[in-house]
């Protein structure tokens, strides 16, 4: 395996590390679009509620639920690309060895 797809995986992995950050502080813009609906859905039932003079705490919930659903999506996605990355690493290891070994001195 080439260093160039080794060095893709490593800006992958970098920019999912900033989508997981972010997550975790709370933005949205690395949510896809499902989570993104389902915040607002959460937001929007939680301003009702609020706007009745009742409690927001079923909508905070569902909000909190929905922002660690996207923070597992992408620790998935974090823990796959690292596979991913060793697998080539690896690879191109026994190709180096092999081809090493291979020659006559």
């Amino acid at each position: 395996m080439s260093k160039s797809e080794i060095r893709r995986l490593d800006r992958e992995i970098e920019k999912t590390a900033k989508k997981l950050e972010a997550v975790r502080r709370g933005e949205w813009w690395p949510l896809n679009g499902s989570e993104r609906r389902a915040m607002a859905r959460a937001l929007a039932g939680g301003a009702y509620q609020i706007s009745r003079g009742r409690s927001a705490g079923r909508a905070e919930q569902r909000m909190d639920t929905t922002g660690s659903a996207a923070e597992l999506r992408l620790n998935a996605e974090l823990t796959a690309l690292y596979g991913e990355r060793q697998r080539l690493i690896t690879e191109a290891a026994r190709a180096k060895a092999a081809k090493k070994s291979s020659g006559w001195w």
